[in-house]
């Protein structure tokens, strides 16, 4: 549990940190290709961590034009620190990257979808996607 101020950070991140927040969040996400997770880093407009001194405990990960529209395509919360109020402060200062202009959107994941009403994303019926093949 967290015993420590919780501290928010723009820093890069190793691809071996996210692959442990993310098997620790237990977000489905390809945490054993560590040359993708690495992708998934630099590649992002916006990277927002949260840390418990030396351990990453949260992070956000979006993709924006900063105009229009912004992508999160990661929340992920370690376990022992959910409920805590991390992910709705990742979500702020990710507003608070993208402006006032820009909707900020998601894809839910199924044990995620009461989570996200409740903290402020309005759910919407009208989307497509063409999903990834591996």
């Amino acid at each position: 549990m967290c015993s420590h101020q919780i501290k928010f950070s723009n820093q890069l991140i190793k691809p071996e940190e996210l692959a442990d927040l993310f098997k620790m969040s237990e977000i489905r996400r390809p945490y054993e290709d560590l040359n993708r997770l690495n992708k998934m880093i630099h590649e992002a407009d916006i990277l927002i961590t949260a840390w418990d001194q030396e351990k990453l405990v949260g992070v956000a990960r979006a993709i924006t034009d900063f105009s229009y529209c912004c992508y999160l395509s990661d929340l992920a919360v370690h376990k022992d620190y959910q409920k805590q109020g991390i992910g709705r402060r990742l979500i702020e200062l990710t507003q608070k990257e993208i402006g006032e202009e820009v909707t900020l959107l998601l894809l839910a994941s199924p044990i995620a979808m009461d989570y996200y009403p409740h903290i402020g994303f309005t759910k919407v019926e009208n989307g497509y996607l063409i999903p990834r093949t591996r």
